[in-house]
């Protein structure tokens, strides 16, 4: 406790004297996982990261950006804790960005409290994240925004009767409870909700029971890679494709994965944020931007999170002018609005969550490879998560 409390110290101390100096390099610390098996998020922030970087020629508002980024592993509170105090006292970094996972930014909420360091988080989904520090900003989603949305669209499908199967962790309960309490709000019945072992590689047994519940559809919702995969298959050979039960997402079919489903994933539903198949000059200039930086860069919700959380980034040191000054960089991204890769976008003055378009995105096949088209756009969403909190 005395050792926290000594780092905090220094830490306070560091933001006091560095609050009145004209910074000429700006640093930006980036925490992922750049090792083991979650490494692939390192690189999709790395690469969304740094691509924004280069766009802006290195500097933004004409300071030098220095990017110093830190291993977290995978779920790991306690290092990340270490690694953010290293950054703040030790390397002295003005912004913070990064973290996939829910509880390693739970770990640093209260030590950018302290030392009121802006935070950017690019992708940790839980809707209690930002609650926790004034200086947390969010660029990625939450399941209730995504979640919500889709709930409502089965509804005015005349779905009645819906199972949910969700991979039992705190992601997989969030996206329960919101397209249950918002299905049922309107009228609809969920049959049944099946918490999935997040350790099971044999799904047939739940698509068994989805299909004898007489459920019209199943909302889903699995981490990526693996048990996507095997839930789809399983989905498909337990014939629930053939029963009419319709399959409802989120991120199920993030393109980091897409390619691998095959003839699987056609005609699924997901309702998402982004799409790489996205429309909009804006989604252009950040796949080319992608390219520029990495041969084999994926444009897919993670390195939008971090583009856009670069983005958030350069209009903090704006408005402070490169001076460390935490309080005057978050006020200056409270409703601050721009046209994302993703559609139109609004930092939420109150909650410091994103508000973003959610669409409704079917698998289609574009020549050779697959798709997420967008089939309908459900229009601006907040999270609808933090009334709950």
């Amino acid at each position: 406790m005395k050792k926290a409390l000594r780092l905090g110290a220094i830490a306070l101390m560091a933001a006091s004297i560095t609050g009145f100096a004209h910074a000429d390099t700006v640093k930006v610390g980036i925490i992922g996982p750049f090792s083991g098996p979650f490494a692939h998020y390192g690189k999709l922030f790395k690469d969304g990261a740094e691509s924004y970087l280069k766009q802006q020629g290195g500097k933004f508002a004409g300071h030098d950006i220095e990017i110093i980024y830190r291993d977290s592993g995978g779920p790991n509170p306690s290092g990340v804790k270490t690694a953010a105090q290293e950054l703040i006292v030790s390397d002295r970094v003005d912004y913070l960005g990064g973290i996939v996972f829910t509880p390693n930014a739970m770990a640093v909420a209260p030590l950018v409290q302290e030392s009121k360091t802006p935070t950017v988080i690019f992708n940790a989904a839980t809707s209690s994240i930002t609650p926790k520090s004034d200086y947390l900003v969010r660029t990625s989603y939450t399941l209730w925004q995504v979640t919500v949305p889709i709930a409502r669209w089965a509804h005015e499908q005349g779905i009645k009767k819906v199972v949910t199967a969700v991979s039992d962790y705190a992601p997989g309960v969030d996206g329960e409870t919101a397209f249950k309490e918002e299905f049922t709000r309107l009228g609809g019945e969920v049959v049944e909700s099946i918490r999935m072992p997040l350790n099971t590689n044999d799904f047939s047994p739940f698509a068994q029971r989805i299909k004898a519940s007489g459920a019209e559809a199943v909302y889903v919702f699995l981490p990526g890679g693996p048990p996507s995969l095997g839930f789809v298959n399983a989905y498909n050979e337990n014939g629930l494709r053939e029963a009419g039960i319709e399959f409802l997402g989120t991120a199920e079919m993030d393109e980091f994965d897409l390619q691998k489903f095959g003839d699987a994933a056609l005609g699924l539903k997901t309702a998402f944020h982004y799409s790489a198949a996205h429309d909009s000059d804006a989604n252009r200039e950040f796949k080319k931007a992608m390219k520029a930086q990495a041969a084999d860069a994926l444009e897919n919700y993670a390195s939008v999170g971090a583009y856009d959380g670069m983005h958030i980034i350069h209009k903090m040191v704006e408005a402070t002018d490169g001076k460390k000054d935490g309080d005057k960089a978050i006020e200056a991204i409270k409703g601050y609005e721009w046209e994302s890769p993703r559609g139109p976008a609004m930092i939420d003055p109150e909650t410091r969550h994103i508000t973003q378009n959610v669409y409704l995105r079917e698998v289609e096949r574009d020549g050779d490879i697959l798709v997420n088209t967008e089939i309908e756009n459900f229009g601006m969403q907040p999270d609808h998560g933090l009334k709950k909190q």
